[in-house]
């Protein structure tokens, strides 16, 4: 087996970058540090949607809604053109639109979660998909350097039960 100190009895270092620091017996996020050996059921998850692009999405599907409610009231959807159902239904596609351009312009965060004493706390999230990736690598190293294994998978890690055959 690998040792898990470095030159000098120095933990091995795993990944560096301002703010950012795991090493096989740390994990440090700025200010908040946790060790890894206290880290269990590590996942990671996408972070919620961009709450500007959601609100856009939604006020506009609440305004074309109710501009189409007050069309079909007044008899209004009676007096129009093939074109301008056309037109009618390009404009239902606004808060589609909307929510599909948030969501290529500032998509949600990538997220690890863990637990520790019990509780399940966010360790690190970013925007940045491969800085993501390189962090998350790092702590599954640093905790198959403590025996630990990689992500807790309740499936991969469950013992089936397989009846005797007779001998």
């Amino acid at each position: 087996m690998r040792s898990a100190r470095g030159v000098g009895g120095e933990p091995r270092l795993l990944y560096a970058r301002p703010g950012i620091i795991v090493t096989v017996d740390r994990f440090t996020v700025g200010n908040t540090s946790w060790r890894v050996a206290e880290l269990t059921h590590l996942h990671t998850t996408r972070g919620p949607h961009d709450r500007v692009a959601l609100r856009a999405a939604l006020v506009s599907a609440v305004v074309i809604g109710g501009i189409g409610l007050s069309l079909g009231f007044t008899g209004g959807l009676q007096r129009l053109t093939a074109g301008a159902y056309l037109l009618l239904g390009a404009v239902f596609l606004v808060p589609v639109l909307l929510a599909a351009a948030g969501d290529r312009w500032r998509p949600p965060a990538y997220e690890l979660w863990g637990r520790r004493d019990g509780v399940e706390e966010l360790l690190f999230s970013s925007d940045n998909e491969q800085q993501f990736g390189q962090v998350s690598r790092a702590v599954r190293r640093a905790r198959e350097s403590h025996g630990q294994g990689g992500w807790e998978d309740p499936l991969a890690t469950a013992r089936v039960w397989r009846p005797r055959r007779g001998s």
